[in-house]
């Protein structure tokens, strides 16, 4: 870029030679010359060109590879709470479109820092050659062309803030409705979602036609203020030239270098409008960058877990405006037992079970697994010991066994594999596709029915086999038939492991060895299914519900 800037004065310097020696003078040694410096200057510049735009083109995808990769890198690590509080749309608009903006304003501030300024500095040098004096009324622009730009960085970064804001909106209406298709076909919802689309995406119409009406007004005023210097500058040549301080070359020359000033002059001033853009993109990246991470202080490592769980005293809500979820829950689970959790919807089960890996931390008290603080151990070992089946079964757009055989599960073998598939009853439908476990399972395991998908997250975690489990309506999705075939994996899987089960169906949990009934997220009962249905409390009342609709 620096060589191109050369190149580019260069050019315009010759234009003195050309036309006082080889033009006016008809000086034959010149005229010789000046055709090879020409030919060598353009070859100069295409090779320069030609480096320039491919080593843009590798330092834009560089950054864009690297700061994807670092986003979705604090994706994995952000804890629970923070996609809580936020929707997916916005989400992936700074993966895509944000990334997208901070390349293009990197590569367009490199090109215009280097090039263009430097273009700029050695048209200056020529201009200052040919005729000082005449330099001295274009500085007097720059100033004023200095204070427009600034004037307009303010604007450009405001409208470009809320074009990517918009961005994320029309993201998040287009991610909802390929998500909810079958909802917006049944209840026709197609003109509700195209004013939803037509709304978000006139918002982000409106702030890009101001960005551009700002941009070309930068333009539009620089070029005026710069005509107003050229006119200037004509009418005080024409006064050298009468005074016989400057040459018909020298002039030309001079001339030519300013208006190689101008594109580079035009440029800078379009530029502050991608860079305001890249640093509005730029400043939503490291605001996801600069989350903090979850907790993970802990030190203590153990592979011989016996699977010992103590609440003690735990209270927990999901943030400072919103009442408590549990209150003071005290519970313990002794190795190898099962611990039941019902209640009505909205009692806190699930908040319960979801503590102890640590997926939000608890507001107060503690839990304790074999008698440490499950604070005090590392996460990655904390949750190594820990499956789930949950009720809403996440499957990855990948085979089924890629699916059973997740993450740190890939180390085991083929023949694991299928005697896990085959324990959770995944082979019965598996083994009638026709590439059986190597069969794509659909974006979020959309090709499965409910059952079909809750089987391969049991077969995930019977495959995981480790000393804690916690069920989370595991078997909701499931038919009376299938419930029955999983059940008996599932009482197999329990053997010699401490469960913590969430069951709607009290049906599913009467061998329990403890049942605790939550209610507004406090312990109201606790004890066998017998001791429970003899008190003719909580449980008794859900129990009869059940029968009678039964």
């Amino acid at each position: 870029m620096a060589a191109t800037a050369l190149i580019e004065a260069s050019l315009v310097y010759l234009l003195e030679p050309l036309m006082d020696e080889a033009l006016v003078a008809k000086n034959l040694d010149t005229a010789k010359w000046l055709p090879i410096a020409f030919i060598a200057i353009f070859i100069a510049r295409g090779i320069a060109g030609f480096a320039t735009e491919a080593s843009l083109g590798w330092i834009g995808r560089s950054v864009i590879s690297s700061l994807r990769r670092e986003v979705f890198s604090k994706f994995l690590t952000l804890p629970a709470r923070f996609f809580d509080d936020r929707t997916v749309g916005p989400l992936l608009s700074r993966m895509t479109y944000n990334v997208e903006m901070v390349a293009e304003s990197v590569t367009s501030v490199v090109t215009i820092g280097i090039r263009d300024v430097l273009t700029v500095f050695a048209a200056f040098g020529v201009m200052l050659i040919q005729s000082p004096r005449l330099t001295v009324f274009v500085v007097i622009l720059f100033p004023v062309i200095a204070l427009l730009i600034r004037v307009l960085g303010i604007a450009f970064r405001r409208y470009s803030n809320r074009i990517q804001d918009s961005v994320g909106e029309v993201t998040q209406v287009t991610e909802e409705i390929v998500r909810g298709n079958w909802v917006v076909k049944m209840f026709g919802g197609y003109d509700y979602e195209r004013d939803r689309l037509g709304e978000v995406d006139e918002r982000n119409r409106r702030q890009n036609l101001k960005l551009i009406r700002v941009r070309s007004m930068g333009v539009a005023v620089t070029q005026t203020i710069f005509g107003f210097g050229v006119a200037l500058v004509i009418y005080m040549a024409s006064r050298e030239s009468l005074e016989g301080n400057l040459t018909a070359g020298q002039f030309i020359s001079f001339f030519s270098a300013m208006m190689l000033m101008l594109q580079p002059v035009r440029r800078i001033t379009n530029v502050n409008a991608t860079l305001q853009r890249g640093v509005a993109g730029a400043d939503s990246l490291f605001s996801i960058m600069d989350e903090p991470d979850e907790i993970d202080t802990g030190t203590v490592e153990k592979n011989d877990i016996r699977g010992e769980v103590e609440f003690r005293n735990v209270s927990f809500g999901y943030g400072r405006d919103d009442g408590p979820v549990l209150n003071d829950i005290s519970v313990s689970v002794e190795a190898g037992q099962t611990l039941a959790i019902v209640g009505h919807s909205g009692s806190g089960k699930s908040t319960l079970v979801s503590l102890l890996p640590r997926f939000y931390e608890v507001s107060s008290g503690d839990i304790l697994l074999d008698g440490i603080s499950i604070r005090d151990y590392k996460l990655s070992n904390l949750r190594d010991n820990i499956s789930l089946v949950s009720q809403d079964v996440v499957l990855f757009n990948d085979t089924i066994a890629n699916n059973l055989a997740y993450g740190e599960l890939r180390r085991h073998s083929r023949d694991e594999l299928i005697r896990a598939a085959e324990a959770a009853h995944v082979m019965d439908f598996a083994s009638e596709l026709p590439k059986g476990l190597d069969t794509m399972v659909g974006d979020r395991g959309a090709l499965l029915s409910g059952g079909q998908k809750q089987r391969v997250a049991i077969g995930r975690a019977l495959l995981k086999d480790a000393p804690i489990l916690i069920l989370d309506e595991a078997t909701s999705a499931l038919d009376s038939k299938s419930e029955r075939h999983i059940q008996e994996g599932l009482a197999e899987l329990m053997k010699n492991r401490t469960t913590l089960v969430i069951a709607h169906r009290l049906s599913t949990v009467e061998n329990a060895d403890r049942i605790i009934v939550l209610d507004a997220g406090r312990i109201v009962e606790s004890g066998t299914h017998a001791e429970l249905l003899a008190a003719g409390g909580h449980y008794a009342a859900l129990y009869r519900m059940q029968f009678s609709e039964q």
